[in-house]
């Protein structure tokens, strides 16, 4: 099954006017209104969001990624674990994951010491978390598909012995 052209663009750019979807998709504006209210109906488009440059925005929040393992439930594997965790404001993302632990849980906080405030007072006192790995954000390169602009040096850097 693929995607839907008119949720490629709106990913591709989502302040793409009704007009300028419908031209590039060869649908009338009432056609593209339609098939975006429809999607939301849905629950297919969950919201819009904006990328943000944190560096440039002034913004001085502190992200981190945890990996968090699990004791699977019965009858709801790990589902239910995982809604609760993803419910905390903190919480910016929360994937089930392959490998060495089974959820991914992105956080964003004022600072270190509320990371590891949400850490140890909320997420590892949950009933069922085996235990959390936490690695702190420290510089981004690209986010929802956007590169951050970085300056590369020009040429070869100086070598001394």
């Amino acid at each position: 099954m693929s995607i839907d052209p008119l949720l490629l663009l709106l990913k591709q750019k989502a302040r793409y006017s009704h007009t300028e979807l419908a031209e590039l998709l060869a649908l009338t504006e009432a056609e593209v209104v339609a098939k975006i209210a429809e999607f939301e109906k849905q629950g297919v488009i969950l919201g819009y969001q904006t990328v943000i440059d944190p560096e440039l925005s002034g913004n001085i929040d502190v992200g981190a990624f945890i990996e968090v393992k699990l004791t699977p439930e019965r009858d709801g594997g790990f589902d239910r674990l995982a809604m609760r965790i993803a419910r905390f404001e903190q919480v910016e993302s929360c994937y089930l994951t392959s490998g060495g632990y089974d959820l991914m849980v992105v956080v964003n906080g004022t600072d270190l010491r509320d990371i590891a405030s949400f850490v140890s007072e909320k997420l590892s006192t949950i009933n069922g978390i085996i235990s959390c790995s936490t690695h702190f954000r420290l510089k981004t390169y690209k986010q929802s598909g956007f590169l951050f602009e970085v300056e590369e040096p020009e040429g070869r850097l100086p070598v001394s012995p």
